[in-house]
């Protein structure tokens, strides 16, 4: 079920001739259709917002994005305005004057790209007549009591009007390209094709609907993509009519693009279409000026989660801080498909080899998942209470032992140490010291859950033991919420809890791409992700040795669950052991891999998209002869330069290498400088790279 490689699906430099011949923007209108357009739903906000300068650096008053208008989010994210095309406003005030609501303005993101926006409500009184025209077009009905599914007709009927408003007022010129992302956006899609209305359409499919709810099932779902009764799955999940409307708009597209290898693989057995080009998501990468500016952010940002650490572990604070690593895993409370039950086995597994190693390593895991809470616990908050008292005992003693001290230097004597404090502070500092006392283990979860006894998480945590104990040598934090600055607990926003992190874990079972490992190596950390997730995929491809960039990839598609448990245990366990120096060396190499993810690379397959449909939808007009192709050339990372050739010469009698080694073969300048130049040097797709990756049960060093 391996995809193979196609002129669609290529690496990153060395691009086709086609490419370097850009599209005539000036001739052209884009639209890009989205749910999530304004509208904060999940990771399809993420691409579309951090998407939009680059695409609007390109097209600039050209390219306009379409979505639901929601009168909150209008009023805080958009600043009103007139459209700068007459057409489009001639085909708003159409809509406008026949009752519908249609709003434009500038959506105030990076970019400030032009949006319009359908009110979906105002428009409700046409819902029975457009479910007729869906009907009539291709025979899919839409039960009443599906609210979503509704919403989506009247937002694709008023995306399809408007269209047809627009291509009649401008005739042949400009030529309208539509980019219609998920079900939600594709009954645009399939009335505008059946209508006739002359436009390039793409559809982009972030995830199936029904590869979502296998998985979300427990189905064995990658060894058996060729086995599943899509008809009958559908219908017994009741989403037939989503699936149908899913699929019916994947066939009527000129171009059908998905994020990733492994969800092509996907779409092509769900919804019976070969992706036409594969859109790898990207992020917009800011670089620091200085190389080590980032490193000293972790610095920062770890010294206040080991703040947090030290309340909650009040009394049960008998590890070392300096060597303490963080990890942890972070998203929506997928339980299964996040791999969330697989990190908690492997976790367990780690905990007994670093007690039989008698590791001094301590390793405290955070699970950043939003769950059903009622607030926070009381020995969470009191923890974070006595740590204050304290701090607030030692500044007091401290203010008092460094006056008397002064005043003692000022008259030319050495103080008397025993004298510098009196009974008094004593008596301070042991009421201090006996408030930390406690007789119970710190808890595992930083609130009251709602549904403490199935919570799948504790009932894990409660199955294998791990309750922070004294000899545990990973102790557990669960944070059922999402991490805020104005926390009273642990008062972190994402970005700096993740720079202040060393090692994020997503072991995804379904993850489309997976932004969170992606954030990571933008910042700096090192992140483990596997062959399933579309990162793990796009890294092996354009990674010679992801392992040594802190990249770690866990094989969940060709491996047992526990064997897939054991490489990532051995992964967590072999990261325990790198001294620090060769933490800062690996997060250096990781935060280089960030160019790979930046939009201004990876937009680049928006634009072969959007080529290849105006090629098939208009081709007396645009020509693209992607048949004659010269060889598609790529890119891909060698193994870094101060990393042994051979995978025996990295096998050392100790647990890691010495600092003293790692300054003989590492120059930071030297490597970063052949990682920029690597990055220039394309690769003709099929070759066999240099370096060849090592076993993923391997040592790292």
């Amino acid at each position: 079920m391996r995809l193979s490689r196609s002129l669609s699906i290529t690496s990153l430099s060395g691009l086709p001739l086609w490419e370097e011949e850009s599209l005539p923007v000036q001739d052209l209108l884009l639209f890009e259709v989205s749910w999530e357009v304004t509208n904060k739903v999940g990771g399809i906000y993420t691409v579309i917002q951090t998407k939009a300068k680059i695409t609007v650096d390109e097209w600039g008053e050209n390219y306009i994005m379409m979505g639901p208008y929601y009168e909150h989010n209008f009023k805080t994210q958009v600043e009103k305005c007139e459209p700068p095309n007459q057409a489009i406003k001639a085909a708003m005030d159409s809509l406008i004057n026949n009752g519908c609501q249609v709003h434009f303005g500038r959506w105030l993101i990076e970019g400030s790209p032009y949006v319009i926006l359908f009110d979906i409500g105002a428009a409700a009184w046409n819902l029975d007549r457009w479910k007729g025209d869906l009907w009539n077009a291709c025979s899919i009905g839409l039960p009443y009591h599906d609210r979503e599914a509704n919403d989506s007709l009247i937002f694709g009927s008023l995306v399809a009007w408007f269209f047809k408003e627009l291509t009649d007022q401008l005739q042949d010129k400009p030529s309208v390209i539509a980019h219609f992302h998920e079900w939600q956006a594709g009954s645009g899609l399939v009335l505008s094709r059946s209508r006739k209305i002359p436009l390039a359409t793409v559809f982009t499919t972030h995830a199936t609907l029904l590869g979502r709810y296998l998985c979300a099932g427990n189905a064995d779902f990658y060894n058996n993509l060729d086995k599943f009764n899509i008809d009958q799955e559908a219908g017994e999940r009741q989403i037939y009519h989503r699936y149908c409307l899913e699929r019916a708009a994947v066939h009527c597209a000129h171009v059908f693009t998905t994020v990733s290898q492994i969800t092509a693989v996907e779409a092509n057995h769900m919804l019976h279409r070969q992706p036409d080009v594969v859109t790898p998501n990207g992020l917009n990468v800011r670089k620091f000026s200085a190389m080590h500016e980032f490193q000293n952010m972790h610095s920062m940002n770890k010294a206040k989660i080991q703040e947090f650490v030290r309340g909650h572990f009040y009394g049960h604070l008998d590890f070392n801080l300096e060597k303490t690593l963080f990890f942890f895993i972070a998203g929506r409370y997928e339980f299964s498909n996040k791999g969330a039950d697989l990190f908690l086995e492997s976790l367990s597994r780690l905990n007994y080899l670093l007690r039989v190693h008698k590791s001094d390593v301590t390793v405290v895991v955070f699970f950043i998942m939003p769950a059903k809470t009622n607030n926070f616990n009381v020995e969470s908050l009191k923890g974070q209470a006595v740590r204050k008292q304290l701090w607030d005992t030692a500044q007091s003693v401290k203010e008092k032992f460094g006056k008397r001290l002064y005043e003692s230097l000022l008259r030319g004597e050495i103080p008397d140490m025993s004298k510098i404090l009196d009974r008094d502070d004593f008596t301070i500092m042991k009421r201090a010291i006996y408030a930390t006392q406690r007789h119970s283990f710190p808890p595992v979860t930083t609130h009251n859950m709602l549904d403490d006894s199935t919570d799948p998480i504790l009932s894990n945590i409660r199955r294998i033991g791990l309750f922070n104990g004294r000899n545990d040598r990973v102790k557990i934090v669960f944070h059922p919420e999402f991490l805020s600055s104005t926390s009273p607990l642990l008062p972190m926003d994402y970005e700096e809890f993740v720079r202040g992190c060393h090692l994020g874990v997503f072991p995804s079972y379904y993850e489309p791409w997976g932004y969170t490992p992606g954030e990571c190596t933008v910042m700096g950390i090192p992140s483990v992700t596997t062959n399933l997730s579309g990162f793990g995929c796009f890294m092996e491809e354009h990674v010679s040795d992801p392992s040594e960039y802190g990249i770690y990839i866990v094989d969940r598609r060709f491996r047992s669950a526990d064997e897939s448990c054991n490489q990532l245990t051995q992964f967590m366990f072999s990261f325990c052991q790198q001294s620090r120096r060769q933490r800062i060396i690996q997060r250096n190499r990781t935060e280089r891999l960030s160019d790979l993810l930046d939009w201004r690379y990876l937009g680049r397959f928006y634009m072969h998209a959007r080529h290849l449909a105006l090629s098939r939808s208009f081709p007396g007009k645009f020509k693209m002869d992607h048949l004659n192709l010269a060889p598609t050339q790529g890119f891909r990372y060698p193994r870094p330069a101060s990393v042994p050739p051979s995978p025996s010469a990295s096998l050392h009698s100790t647990p890691h290498h010495s600092d003293e080694e790692d300054d003989d073969t590492y120059d930071e300048e030297e490597e970063a400088e052949r990682d920029r130049q690597n990055i220039k040097a394309p690769f003709t797709l099929g070759a066999e790279p240099e370096g060849k990756s090592k076993q993923p049960l391997e040592n790292e060093n």
